[in-house]
């Protein structure tokens, strides 16, 4: 342990009276209505279609006639982390100990090892005490480790439940993203309908804060992670400024949604920052981007400014329209000569194989690419034979387009100044990270929340807190429906029934002041600084909130 670890562990993270008082509070079912579960989903999920939201909250219990959630026996509860790491998933962990422990005191918890593939594999590990006290406030998920298996087969299922019963557990917990939790709601379904008695909770996980909803306002891990980030910008922010020589093009993830660029805009105020869902909503072809960055390029050097920083979301090319329909094409020729495909030897000998196969208008598109990203399109796939996305350096596409549109320009007479450029990826940076208190208190209230869940005999919810822009001790907890998330979507071909990425709201108080700022933050330099993640000291500094939140 370092001596800033050993320091931090002694952090008590902060809940809502409810979860604080857990022992004394009750689950109800309030008079909120959720909108009517698709009759296609309903028909998916029986068990669980007519579930209604739930709310832990004190208890008066002579007054309001509820059963306090405190047990005459104990629980036995199991946890796994499912998918990518996210900072606070430690003090998930701890705040469902410390809550089952608060409803009996000979409450147990196991956790399963390196991720659902562990919990098919038995490989159990008992938590204990002192493993809570080593594991509290810290980043990373080597408490259990992690993995992407997914639970999606009836063999799966079967497997699971059996497990269960040979450790008999009560409840079962499911730290995870939408694709997890996705995986929560079919088991729960599949054990409810066989009568098995273990519950399923699930708990809002992921870095791209693209699991949300009326009662899930971010997951937990996106505010530690965006800080990591905007640190960083901020540094390269200002080694620009002082050298004026480089433009740095920085991709940071986010796949799905442009959650993680927008915030990290708004803390550290970029020359240009692309938002994905814009450039769906307005149809705006690679040609318009480099269009519009090289406006910015040619005003800035017109004042004597060869330098900036653009902010690009690792997804941006899945919303350029003509990118799009090239991914689709190259999928689903690739998946359709997959063997004959890893049978060639070589970029040039696929591409040749490609070029007849491919439409019109593909083979187009794909023709205008550097050649580097046309081997990464082509050469690299996921497990399913797909184009490998997150592999694909957006940020180097834009800038050997741009270099070229300047190029052209130049010897039209229309540029006049300098363009050299530097590319980063923030990505891995970020996911490991000692939480901040935001996190640490977020994350330690989702936990004592699906603790009580748990205890309460519910099963097929999502934790949820609510009310983040008040302080702890007013935030509310909530259990969601999984099925209320759930929709159906093609995937791979065939209709799925899946938790909807919830993207950049472009209605939303957030983009709209995003976009209010840009125009001033492209031609000055507006750069801000916040400074590292602080975890000692004044409240306005070591209490802060994602910004994109305090405008909601």
């Amino acid at each position: 342990m370092s001596e800033f670890l050993i320091a931090r562990r002694q952090y008590a993270p902060q809940s809502p009276v409810s979860l604080t008082a857990l022992e004394a509070s009750s689950v109800s079912e309030p008079a909120i209505g959720l909108d009517a579960t698709d009759p296609a989903i309903a028909a998916l999920f029986p068990q669980m279609a007519r579930h209604p939201l739930l709310k832990i909250s004190q208890n008066d219990a002579a007054a309001s006639g509820l059963e306090p959630l405190t047990k005459k026996t104990s629980l036995r509860v199991g946890a796994v982390f499912s998918g990518g790491q996210a900072p606070g998933g430690h003090n998930v962990v701890a705040g469902l100990y410390e809550g089952i422990r608060k409803l009996h005191p000979d409450s147990t918890l196991t956790g399963f090892a390196g991720g659902p593939a562990g919990i098919l594999k038995n490989k159990a590990i008992p938590v204990t005490p002192e493993l809570i006290a080593t594991f509290r406030n810290t980043g990373g998920f080597d408490l259990f480790g992690t993995g992407r298996t997914k639970l999606e087969t009836p063999e799966d299922f079967a497997t699971c439940a059996r497990i269960f019963t040979q450790h008999d557990l009560d409840a079962f917990v499911v730290i995870g993203g939408d694709d997890s939790n996705t995986n929560a709601a079919f088991l729960a379904e599949y054990l409810l309908e066989t009568g098995h008695k273990t519950r399923i909770v699930g708990v809002p996980k992921t870095i791209d804060s693209d699991l949300r909803g009326p009662f899930t306002e971010t997951s937990f891990g996106f505010d530690t992670a965006v800080r990591v980030y905007a640190e960083l910008i901020a540094n390269i922010a200002k080694d620009s400024q002082s050298g004026k020589k480089y433009y740095h093009f920085i991709r940071l993830m986010g796949r799905s949604a442009s959650h993680i660029t927008m915030e990290a805009a708004l803390q550290t105020r970029p020359n240009v920052a692309l938002i994905s869902e814009e450039i769906a909503r307005d149809g705006m072809t690679m040609s318009g981007i480099i269009d519009l960055l090289a406006d910015v390029v040619i005003r800035r050097g017109n004042a004597g400014k060869n330098f900036g920083v653009v902010l690009v979301p690792e997804g941006l090319i899945e919303f350029v329209p003509e990118m799009r329909a090239l991914i689709a094409n190259l999928n689903e020729v690739i998946s359709g000569h997959q063997d004959y495909m890893d049978s060639l030897r070589g970029f040039t000998a696929q591409i040749e194989y490609l070029a007849g196969r491919l439409s019109k208008e593909s083979a187009a598109t794909l023709a205008t690419l550097p050649l580097d990203i046309q081997r990464q399109m082509i050469m690299d796939r996921d497990p399913h034979g797909n184009v490998a996305l997150s592999q694909v350096e957006t940020e180097k596409l834009l800038t050997e387009l741009l270099t070229s549109r300047l190029g052209e320009l130049k010897s039209e007479g229309h540029f006049h100044g300098k363009f050299s450029c530097q590319t980063h990826f923030l990505g891995y940076e970020g996911r490991c990270a000692a939480p901040t208190n935001f996190d640490a208190n977020y994350a330690w209230s989702l936990g004592l929340t699906a603790a009580g869940l748990a205890a309460s005999g519910h099963s097929g919810y999502l934790a949820a807190v609510h009310g983040l822009t008040m302080t702890p001790d007013r935030w509310q907890a909530w259990g969601v429906p999984l099925v209320s998330m759930l929709t159906i979507e093609r995937r791979h071909g065939k209709d799925k029934a899946v938790i909807r990425k919830t993207l950049v709201d472009l209605e939303g108080p957030a983009f709209q002041l995003f976009m209010n700022s840009r125009e001033a933050w492209a031609w000055d330099e507006h750069y801000q600084f916040a400074g590292p993640i602080q975890y000692f000291g004044p409240a306005g500094l070591v209490d802060r909130i994602p910004v994109s939140l305090s405008v909601q």
